[in-house]
């Protein structure tokens, strides 16, 4: 299965995955969701969402290393400050908050068990390989932050 490491783009994942949550609303039996939790968890999810992939591209650009995600064995430094300090995949818990937003707004359940498939997958194909090759460049430096910082929330 390393076939699929570090092979698509995570924004790619996220968009299949939106689309799969659209095709499995469009296919199941309604499932709704109260309009009142959805409207605010949906705004809320949406907005942190935002905010989070945001600080981590900004404290990516503040290091000066690389966002692109397939390869990281090109980063330059190992960015642990800003969001960074409380969450080690702030860009990907940004597109997890932006699919469970998007769930919310198809108001369907079924729809939701899709975010925990792209969880999965960028956890396995996408993740392990990123950290592998973190602890490979900084060794105890990259251990020392993963043992302090958790790798979703």
């Amino acid at each position: 299965m390393t076939a699929l490491e570090l092979k698509i783009p995570p924004v790619m994942v996220a968009a299949i995955t939106a689309v799969l949550m659209w095709v499995t609303y469009i296919l199941t039996p309604e499932t709704p969701i109260p309009a009142i939790f959805r409207k605010i968890t949906m705004y809320s999810f949406t907005a942190a969402g935002a905010v989070i992939g945001f600080a981590g591209v900004v404290s990516f650009r503040k290091a000066e290393t690389t966002v692109n995600p397939l390869k990281p064995d090109e980063c330059t430094s190992l960015v642990s400050s800003g969001i960074y300090r409380f969450t080690r995949n702030p860009m990907y818990l940004a597109l997890l908050l932006a699919l469970l937003g998007w769930g919310l707004i198809l108001s369907d359940l079924y729809s939701l068990a899709w975010s925990a498939v792209f969880v999965l997958y960028i956890n396995r194909f996408q993740i392990q390989p990123e950290e592998r090759a973190l602890e490979k460049r900084f060794g105890a430096e990259f251990t020392r932050y993963q043992s302090r910082v958790r790798r979703w929330i």
